[in-house]
């Protein structure tokens, strides 16, 4: 499955164009405060599993008039994550067994075979990125951050915060857009034309950092607020192998990423953007970035990050201004996040064959907390497992607790895995414990930042070398009696209660 289900959603006011028909967008033309009312709305609407909102008239400490309006929630729902893709949500996993035949495409063994890879070789063709040249749409403005509906999220953040910022950074030396990285990192905006911005050690931008400080020149970032629905979301999927980001959007959309040139510095940004901020950032420059609310639903420590200068700044005519919050579930990245399993779980499988299914409670700050469904045929498997899941991909690195279950078990009912941990697993026995691995650097349950234990409990029947007792049957009502059964309860009448006598 490579095809869209959907028509092709060029830039954002398409996507948001389509969604106004689904009653999927919602205008508010009620003044909303960018200081915490924005989010405290969108907490709202997000529990509700409600609509993005566009609000029209967003205002800081008395005063209106910023350069674009204010849209909230656009994936707030699994359906519009897929729908962002061009899907329908139950298309989700034909896309990620696609994603994952191009990560390990299988030689053909007959003509019949060889038709079927056109496919991918059309999706090789739409990975590569296209310069298009200037775009009209983008108007240059005063670069002054001051223009934009920045929030502060919670009462406790240092100050206002660009969360819905895609970074565009580059390798040094010529400017190839193959080299392109394009990441969701929180920016803190210091004053008109500065901010910081925060990228972990493994994501890629820092990476791209770390290249420019041996070089010792200025790094160019470019920061894109609003684009096309599948750019946006490619820039948040763990891409398979080494397919960049610009290549996932081009084979989401069915067409190459077009790109544009920014104007003060050496980079292209995609043509599509609402909004772009063109700058630098200087070996050697921070500032104390922090605290801000997280996902994990404390506030994390100031720490230094570094400072990314504003050389110049494009708006497009009738631009929105894409933000969102970061909190305990529900939020957007806990709601992508599990969008997303439907991706990758045809990556897991076709690494570990083993793994049947995935599940990431989103109340455990999505990924703090996996629950494998192993296919268990030997001793020792279930480790065995649990390894190749932590090795995977860098966000499963972050995970710290793994429990494993046994096929018949629904890793989506906690009520049944527990169930499991409870009956199927002994503490003395089938506890993986690892010591001074690598853990998110905002989780303060572990002893020193950004390293920490794992823990991966066992809650599978024990089979072989594993144990020296016979497991008990499990209890099992014949199927032909429990469908007597809910016919039986379809009968039932409240019993009501009799008046009593005068």
């Amino acid at each position: 499955m490579t095809g869209r289900d959907l028509p092709p959603f060029p830039n954002l006011r398409k996507f948001l164009g389509f969604l106004d028909r689904q009653e999927e967008l919602k205008a508010l033309q009620a003044p909303v405060d960018l200081h915490l009312e924005a989010t405290a709305l969108h907490r709202k609407v997000i529990g509700a599993a409600g609509p993005a909102v566009l609000l029209s008239n967003p205002v800081r400490a008395g005063r209106g008039g910023f350069a674009a309006p204010l849209l909230i929630n656009l994936f707030g729902t699994a359906k519009r994550v897929a729908n962002g893709l061009g899907l329908q949500p139950e298309n989700l996993p034909d896309l990620g067994t696609f994603l994952a035949s191009l990560r390990s495409p299988q030689p053909p063994a007959s003509w019949r075979d060889a038709r079927k890879l056109f496919p991918i070789a059309k999706a090789g063709l739409n990975a590569r990125p296209k310069i298009v040249g200037p775009a009209k749409e983008l108007c240059s403005v005063d670069p002054d951050l001051a223009q934009l509906p920045v929030q502060t999220c919670w009462p406790g953040d240092a100050g206002p915060l660009i969360t819905w910022g895609m970074v565009v950074t580059r390798a040094p030396g010529k400017d190839d857009p193959r080299s392109y990285n394009l990441g969701i990192y929180r920016i803190q905006v210091l004053d008109r034309d500065r901010a910081i911005l925060r990228w972990l050690p493994f994501r890629g931008g820092a990476q791209h950092h770390r290249q420019w400080l041996a070089g010792g020149g200025p790094m160019p970032v470019a920061v894109v607020i609003g684009c096309d629905p599948a750019t946006l979301l490619a820039s948040v999927i763990p891409a398979p192998g080494n397919v960049s980001e610009l290549a996932l959007a081009g084979i989401f959309n069915g067409r190459p990423a077009r790109l544009v040139p920014c104007d003060s510095i050496d980079l292209h940004v995609p043509a599509s953007a609402e909004i772009v901020l063109e700058g630098e950032v200087w070996p050697g420059e921070t500032e104390l970035e922090g605290p801000f609310g997280d996902h994990t639903g404390y506030y994390n420590e100031a720490a230094p990050y570094p400072v990314f200068r504003l050389t110049g700044m494009k708006i497009r005519r009738g631009a929105v201004y894409l933000s969102t919050f970061t909190g305990r579930s529900p939020d957007e990245p806990s709601v992508i996040g599990e969008a997303m399993l439907d991706i990758f779980r045809p990556l897991l499988r076709q690494a570990i064959p083993e793994i049947l299914d995935v599940y990431l409670p989103p109340a455990t700050c999505s990924y703090r907390v996996a629950v494998l469904k192993i296919d268990k045929s030997y001793p020792g498997q279930v480790r065995r497992a649990m390894m190749g899941f932590w090795s995977l991909l860098p966000q499963f690195s972050m995970t710290k607790y793994v429990i494993a279950v046994d096929p018949d078990i629904d890793i989506r009912n906690w009520d049944e895995v527990m169930w499991a941990v409870a009956t199927r697993s002994d503490p003395e026995r089938d506890l993986l414990v690892l010591t001074d691995t690598p853990v998110d650097q905002l989780d303060f349950a572990s002893p020193r930042e950004g390293l920490g234990g794992k823990l991966g409990i066992d809650a599978t029947i024990k089979i072989g070398a594993e144990t020296s007792r016979a497991f008990a049957e499990k209890l099992i009502m014949p199927l032909a009696l429990e469908e007597q059964a809910e016919r039986l309860f379809a009968l039932l009448q409240p019993a009501g209660i009799p008046e009593p006598l005068s």
